[in-house]
């Protein structure tokens, strides 16, 4: 037997402040949250709900809400900053799509999505998202325990300050993705981007498809596991690494230490350094 819920309202439009403040055990399907009052913060403070393929246009319409399920719904650019110290959440064929969606939240766990929101996902834990595709300039920044699979993501300056970060069967096409970064490990995903990972402490990847200028620089305990590294110069600078490397990179500089074994490389560059670097390069015969 499903849920049996003590208040529900279904289709309905509500457009007031506050229109469904605190509701607690109740289902909210098929109803529109617009309106000429322009009201904010509908269903602040509200507790095991479910809301089932509602239209959202106003701002800050889901805070404090404590075990929520939001099922094909969509939330357009007007709203803005819509799940904030939440937790407990299940969202689940959505289109988000208003600046700010996730902040502060924990035990989240996001699948089928369709998300357009820039700060997406700041200082949150805990967070599962899988078989979603996400636009954001800055995602999970300074979050911890969050596991990314199958996920499509655009954007800048990703995945910064986490602790604790898993990615498995992604595409990212990123900048400064991992910048600062404990503990991330990426799997038989491709990323993009310029500048990848400096600062990084921890990371791994394997099987991945690394692409872009300036990789993995100044990291520490850093390891690739059968990798490929396209359109990549000034690699590993400045970084304690251990890497196998299948094709080409088109030049390493200065690595601080461990080894770094390539199919080829267009250039070593071992000069100029402003700290000891004992790194090695071994090119397979």
């Amino acid at each position: 037997m499903g849920h049996t819920y003590e208040k529900e309202w279904i289709g309905e439009q509500f457009d007031e402040e506050r229109a469904l403040y605190h509701l607690q055990n109740g289902r909210v399907k098929d109803c529109i949250f617009a309106g000429p009052a322009d009201g904010e913060s509908v269903l602040k403070e509200a507790g095991d709900i479910a809301v089932e393929h509602c239209s959202f246009s106003l701002r800050y319409p889901m805070w404090h809400v404590k075990g929520f399920e939001l099922t094909g719904s969509s939330m357009d650019e007007l709203t803005r900053a819509a799940l904030w110290y939440a937790d407990h959440g299940r969202i689940i064929d959505c289109r988000l799509h208003g600046i700010k969606a996730v902040r502060e939240c924990s035990d989240i766990q996001i699948e089928g999505c369709d998300i357009s929101s820039t700060e997406f996902g700041w200082k949150c834990s805990d967070v599962v998202m899988k078989d979603t595709s996400i636009h954001s300039e800055y995602i999970f920044f300074d979050s911890k325990n969050v596991a990314l699979s199958n996920v499509t993501m655009t954007g800048k300056y990703s995945f910064q300050y986490m602790e604790n970060l898993a990615i498995e069967n992604c595409h990212l096409d990123t900048k400064d993705a991992f910048w600062h970064s404990k503990n991330v490990t990426v799997k038989d995903s491709v990323v993009k981007g310029e500048y990848l990972a400096w600062f990084s402490e921890g990371l791994t990847l394997i099987n991945c498809k690394i692409i872009g200028t300036q990789p993995l620089c100044y990291c520490k305990n850093l390891k690739l596991v059968n990798c490929t590294m396209e359109e990549t110069d000034l690699a590993f600078e400045y970084s304690e690494v251990e890497a196998d490397v299948r094709g080409n990179v088109l030049s390493i500089k200065n690595p601080k230490g461990g080894t770094i074994t390539v199919d080829s490389v267009g250039e070593i560059i071992m000069e100029d350094a402003v700290m000891e670097c004992t790194g090695n390069v071994v090119v397979r015969a």
